[in-house]
């Protein structure tokens, strides 16, 4: 049977008689009787509202329900439930619960408080984030010394594959760009120093800057955009796959499968290439001041000679394995925080690169100042 909603006054209390079918095919005619109950409810104080001859209920009744209870408190009567069934009443009272108040209303926030709010905001973000990159750091020693202690756990083909993924296959886009940095350096170069018939310091200028700065610098922000990148995206695809809650299942490390054995492998990797990035960086400079300044080879080779020394490049190449550790570290920490969705792998990619090329550059400047104080 389809549902009734009726009420009786007397006096100053309302009572309220609800019967048959709340459900949403009787909820057009109910709702009309309740707008004219709440209507007619204008001199009463307190409601009954009776449940006892309610045979079904479903979520569209109890709503309607509910709303009937809210206008009348809002007319200020004291309203009340009486009768209602062991089956309807947890639904109901379960409509009440959930029922959300409406979005407070927009205010108006000062522009520079709003800049200044989210700058405070961005700054409790950053040291959060800072702290987790600090604990995962811990972990990460931790593992490598449990490594160290017991040299069979390292995975030498997992090794062994990420060395030649880090290292042979960056050859070609590190050592172009490396080339093309020589170049613009040498040009550059040679046309501020021929102001001063200096022509001959563009060798100088092109080897100290390199073998110091320029070379490992350079070489740690592409292995940050290129190997940092994939070592996000693999670890975190394998983490929205659930592989590496498989590991866990099987009682395997994460850390030691995943992440020991491509820290290690860029950690050879990077000194290598920054290497060859000197070594290609020099080659384009040469060519560039031997047919743009007609300085011979020899010649170059000589003044190059002069102005660098052996600690110059050692001041270079050591920064290597500490840029790796930290382009390593950060790109897998990024994969593990990866959650279930394709759109949190390409958001943490991204912030990996950032977050790396920002690190790198900070320790390069720490590194400066160091060198710079011991006289290096």
């Amino acid at each position: 049977m389809s549902g009734t909603l009726e009420g009786e006054i007397d006096g100053r209390r309302l009572d309220v008689f609800a019967a048959g079918d709340f459900t949403l095919s009787a909820l057009t005619g109910l709702e009309t009787a309740r707008h004219q109950l709440v209507r007619a409810a204008g001199t009463v104080d307190r409601a009954t509202i009776s449940l006892e001859r309610v045979d079904r209920l479903d979520t569209a009744g109890a709503w309607l329900l509910h709303r009937l209870e809210q206008d009348l408190v809002g007319r200020g009567i004291e309203v009340a439930f009486a009768g209602a069934s062991e089956r309807h009443a947890p639904l109901l009272e379960e409509v009440r619960r959930i029922e959300l108040a409406p979005p407070p209303h927009p205010v108006e926030v000062n522009a520079l408080v709003r800049v200044v709010a989210e700058l405070g905001q961005g700054t409790l973000d950053a040291l959060d984030e800072g702290k987790r990159l600090l604990s995962f750091y811990g972990e990460v020693l931790v593992t490598l010394g449990r490594v160290a202690m017991q040299p069979r756990r390292l995975r030498l083909t997992s090794f062994t594959h990420h060395l030649e993924q880090t290292c042979l296959n960056a050859l070609p886009i590190v050592g172009l760009i490396s080339f093309l940095i020589g170049v613009v350096l040498a040009y550059q170069g040679a046309g501020q120093l021929a102001r001063f018939g200096a022509e001959i310091f563009t060798i100088d200028l092109l080897g100290v800057s390199v073998l110091r700065e320029i070379g490992i610098l350079l070489t740690a922000i592409v292995v940050a955009g290129r190997s940092g990148s994939a070592f996000t995206a693999q670890i975190g695809t394998m983490k929205v796959n659930q592989e590496i809650d498989a590991l866990r299942t099987l009682g395997l490390d994460p850390q030691e499968i995943l992440v020991v054995p491509r820290l290690l492998a860029l950690m050879v990797a990077l000194p290598l290439l920054a290497f060859y990035a000197d070594l290609m960086a020099l080659l384009g400079g040469g060519l560039m001041c031997l047919f743009v300044l007609d300085i011979p080879a020899a010649q170059f080779v000589t003044q190059l000679d002069r102005a660098i020394t052996p600690a110059m490049f050692w001041v270079g190449v050591v920064k290597a394995p500490v840029f790796a550790f930290l382009i390593a570290m950060v790109g897998c920490y990024e994969g593990l925080r990866v959650t279930g969705s394709a759109e949190s792998v390409g958001r943490l990619t991204t912030q990996s690169v950032v977050v790396s090329i920002f690190l790198v550059i900070v320790s390069d400047a720490l590194f400066s100042i160091l060198f710079n104080y011991l006289g290096l």
